[in-house]
């Protein structure tokens, strides 16, 4: 009876073993496969209009920017079409997105789809595009640029704690959360802002073909609706990626029946995947669960200049 007993043991270890090997030879396979797509240029489907999302906040992500490289170089990828639902975030983030879809709009047209929110820095990626597409109910707009500076001044006398600074110079650490910030502190934060706003300014200007006096009014930080933006000239169409699709046709013979792709960044070593596809995806799906891996969100510190929109709660 023990005998049977440790046969049936060692039966159940040695499927535990040839399990781990076939998860193994699984895990080696999907490396390779993701490996060699991106590197070679090649995508697991044929010609198609490359989708990219950019929601959340807008951050300074090189994966994303060598993702949309990567479909610059792509000769299977007809177009690009950037679906936007964001409120914006890090200026430079979202000038940094911008410069990268330009790249790409010098082979590729580039049409922008707005979902529930496109401001701030989400309307600057919107800028990147060569059309503009708006559902009639988008949260857009909100042009400026801001630096938000915190004061726990009161709550340090409060408690009683003091903090002091050995300076290089007097501007040096300014503005901080410590200290009441001189005026010469609010004065040279205000020209960066300033500064920041004009470059904004001059983007739409430039991409949306404005006077700059029309532009300047539109720029006051307000937000609108897509509606809205159309008659201000912000956007071009009302709709989705119907409209958007009809616009590459009409404009670039980018034909109908070519399907829409999305395109990801799966991992953090800047190597893009058309997530549509069955077999790359299950292989993405099988790293994660094998290796009990989340991709977890990016850590997120809005430093320096921020072009974001968010309602007040005051």
């Amino acid at each position: 009876m023990s005998l049977d007993i440790e046969t049936i043991i060692d039966r159940r270890r040695l499927k535990r073993r040839l399990s781990l090997w076939r998860i193994a030879a699984l895990v080696a396979l999907g490396l390779a496969i993701i490996a060699f797509l991106p590197s070679s240029g090649l995508s697991p489907v044929g010609d198609h209009v490359a989708r990219v999302t950019v929601s959340g906040i807008i951050v300074d992500d090189r994966a994303q920017q060598q993702l949309i490289r990567e479909i610059g170089e792509d000769d299977s990828v007809k177009a690009l079409m950037l679906y936007i639902d964001s409120p914006g975030g890090t200026t430079t983030g979202s000038e940094a997105l911008f410069e990268t879809v330009r790249e790409v709009s010098e082979t590729k047209p580039v049409v922008a789809v707005l979902g529930t929110v496109a401001a701030s820095g989400g309307y600057i990626a919107a800028l990147s595009a060569d059309h503009i597409v708006s559902r009639g109910n988008t949260i857009t707009g909100s042009i400026g640029v801001f630096f938000q500076l915190t004061q726990l001044t009161g709550l340090m006398e409060t408690i009683g704690v003091d903090v002091d600074y050995v300076r290089s110079g007097d501007l040096k650490a300014q503005p901080n959360p410590y200290q009441d910030p001189p005026k010469e502190a609010i004065e040279s934060t205000q020209a960066m802002v300033d500064a920041s706003y004009d470059w904004f300014l001059d983007l739409v200007v430039d991409r949306r073909g404005l006077e700059e006096e029309n532009a300047r009014t539109l720029s006051d930080g307000r937000i609108y609706t897509g509606f809205q933006a159309l008659e201000n000239g912000l956007v071009d169409a009302i709709g989705g990626e119907e409209a958007a699709r009809n616009w590459l046709f009409d404009e670039h013979e980018v034909d109908q029946e070519l399907p829409t792709e999305e395109w990801v960044v799966y991992d953090e070593s800047g190597l893009g995947l058309i997530s549509s596809d069955a077999t790359a995806s299950f292989i993405v799906s099988v790293l994660s669960s094998v290796s009990e891996k989340t991709l977890a969100a990016k850590g997120l510190t809005l430093d320096g200049l921020v072009s974001v929109w968010q309602p007040d709660r005051r």
